[in-house]
């Protein structure tokens, strides 16, 4: 039997490509745009995404599935153990990485640790530097620090972008395509997704919160979509608990009057409704489960332990 390698697949191009970088460096920005719906929440703090997530893009020329990764980050949760394997499962199976960097700062020691760990377990993947946020800075500082990125690693090649000015995409799309491997159709060619949209809700919800709550609170959050349906009316109804660690951080979620929360579900519902196209109503309610974060237990029940 004639290995994958060996087919012909009339130059069509195929592969697995994982997007890695920092928290807050844009890959959920850029995939979003590349499949032009919501399908990664977007969130300047980190662990907005905590599970790798395929997003799939099916073109004349190619399939490419991108993989969406949580950034690496220093951590003494167990949580943090569950969220820096998914980056590495990610990596380690991919046909092609793109390390996606804010070139509008030097490499910091997030990126130099990153950087070691591709060296270390993924050598012989073909690597694209992927310069985000370019138009941020003056073009010297832009030539000065792509230089800095680009002695982290041996790389194929680079490119530079600004994923929310769409700026330099179609060039990247091109190099991607170029880079990847000839192959098959793994997925039918309207499939933009494997994550399930309550998921995404899931996602989009705690993208919400994170971008309205102080620091010492979104890490210690979690969302639980306990109902997701479509109604006879079509109105889409969901039921989520947001859990956090402490008595006073409920009180602060739910915000004086209840104006705190009314704020997150507000801003979830719209994120929602642009994702699923259908007008939704979302009920959220707050719960305290102490330490959920270092909870065996409660992290298995929920997907988020490999134990």
């Amino acid at each position: 039997m004639a290995t994958l390698a060996e087919l012909d697949f009339g130059g069509f191009k195929s592969g697995y490509v994982a997007l890695l970088g920092k928290p807050n460096v844009g890959k959920s920005t850029l995939l979003n745009g590349y499949l032009g719906q919501k399908i990664a929440a977007v969130s300047r703090k980190p662990q907005t995404t905590r599970r790798r997530q395929l997003g799939i893009l099916t073109t004349e020329k190619a399939q490419i599935i991108f993989v969406d990764t949580p950034g690496l980050h220093k951590g003494s949760y167990k949580l943090s153990e569950f969220i820096n394997r998914e980056a590495r499962y990610a990596f380690l199976d991919a046909d092609l990485i793109l390390f996606v960097a804010d070139v509008s700062q030097l490499p910091d020691e997030e990126d130099y640790q990153l950087a070691q760990e591709v060296a270390e377990k993924a050598a012989l993947t073909p690597k694209l530097l992927v310069l985000n946020k370019i138009d941020q800075l003056a073009p010297a500082a832009i030539e000065r620090n792509s230089r800095a990125y680009a002695e982290l690693l041996d790389f194929a090649d680079q490119t530079r972008i600004s994923a929310t000015a769409v700026l330099g995409q179609e060039a990247l799309l091109s190099k991607i395509i170029e880079l990847l491997p000839e192959g098959p159709k793994y997925f039918p060619d309207d499939q933009v997704t494997e994550t399930y949209e309550r998921d995404i809700a899931e996602d989009l919800i705690r993208a919400a919160a994170f971008n309205f709550l102080d620091d010492e609170i979104p890490y210690g959050l979690y969302v639980h979509v306990d109902d997701y349906k479509l109604r006879e009316n079509g109105m889409l109804y969901i039921h989520a608990q947001l859990i956090v660690e402490r008595e006073s951080h409920k009180g602060i979620v739910i915000g004086k009057g209840g104006g705190m929360i009314k704020q997150i579900g507000t801003a979830a519902r719209q994120e929602i409704e642009e994702m699923s196209s259908t007008p939704a109503f979302v009920e959220l309610k707050v719960r305290v489960e102490k330490n959920w974060r270092n909870n065996q237990k409660f992290l298995h029940k929920h997907g988020l332990s490999y134990d």
